[in-house]
């Protein structure tokens, strides 16, 4: 097939476009470089370097393509707050842009998209289920949210298949951990393995559900094959593993396994942060058959080893 990948020489993106090629779809793919990287671009790909928020930039490309993956977004919570505008133009802008290309070009190309379990919110309702509440608490994740009811309402009116996967807490290697958008993981990684004390807002005792770029991939692939054999036409589902893992465990085990000396520290709760954040994983299990098959041992281990290996 030939893909079209929006934000396909970032952190996800990267690793996504790398699996397609070795399958051997052909590949376009449109990404701004605010944070990806030409390097990562897999041999043979077209990359149209470009703001998915700029109308026509999808006309041409959408008339060959057979299938696509939308990626690109701004992915800081912080800079979605500060810059409500810009932000909103590419996080739902762009996807409403994409739709629109295909909906005036009369095609139904299927297309899955990145949502998040931002939409959730902070809720003490665990584990978070597609049936759950959506109140989201950031910019991005009203976004994000606002993308899903679009990808419903593009099915329901110009019939183009759509699968909304809401990313939990994604690592892995290529995460730049100096750059805004970097989670928690990557910063750690690289402050232990430098020697540097972690530092831990609050108790530590808050918890996330981490989930492995690798695996992430997995889930991305599985949602167009469904769309391709045309097994499920809308939904969205949760990428997550379903196993919660305090902020305190986190950073013990990274040092452990990068045998750091570095001291984990303990500052002030930062405003804002949810407290605790655990999805379930039936629905993608029981429609997709997909579960995330790295362990958070496995998966720190190969980013380490990757970190190790670019410094």
């Amino acid at each position: 097939m030939h893909i079209l990948v929006t934000g396909g020489l970032g952190f996800i993106g990267s690793h996504l476009t790398t699996a397609l090629a070795h399958a051997g779809h052909t590949l376009t793919i449109i990404d701004d470089l605010s944070t990806g990287k030409r390097e990562h671009a897999p041999d043979g790909s077209t990359v149209i370097v470009d703001d998915i928020s700029r109308h026509g930039v999808f006309d041409e490309i959408i008339q060959s393509v057979d299938a696509c993956y939308h990626l690109a977004a701004i992915a800081s919570v912080e800079r979605a707050n500060k810059e409500l505008l810009r932000t909103h133009e590419i996080n739902l802008g762009g996807f409403v842009n994409l739709l629109d290309a295909i909906a005036r070009h009369k095609k139904t190309i299927p297309v899955v998209y990145a949502s998040s379990a931002a939409v959730y919110g902070d809720t003490p309702d665990l584990p978070l289920s597609e049936t759950s509440t959506t109140a989201p608490i950031s910019a991005y994740g009203a976004d994000k949210l606002a993308c899903e009811l679009q990808g419903r309402a593009a099915y329901a009116v110009h019939k183009i298949p759509t699968i909304g996967l809401r990313f939990f807490n994604v690592y892995g290697e290529r995460q730049d951990p100096s750059s805004p958008y970097s989670g928690v993981i990557s910063i750690f990684v690289k402050r232990a393995l430098s020697g540097q004390s972690l530092a831990i807002n609050g108790d530590g005792l808050q918890t996330r559900d981490f989930i492995y770029v690798g695996d992430v991939v997995h889930a991305l692939t599985k949602a167009m094959d469904a769309l391709v054999l045309e097994a499920i036409r809308y939904s969205v589902y949760n990428v997550c593993t379903g196993n919660p893992t305090t902020i305190n465990v986190l950073a013990e085990t990274l040092c452990k396994l990068a045998h750091s000396k570095s001291t984990i520290n303990h500052g002030a709760e930062r405003i804002g942060d949810i407290k605790h954040s655990r999805g379930d994983n039936t629905a993608i299990k029981k429609a997709l058959g997909f579960t995330a098959a790295i362990s958070l041992a496995d998966g720190l281990a190969r980013t380490l080893n990757w970190m190790k290996a670019t410094q």
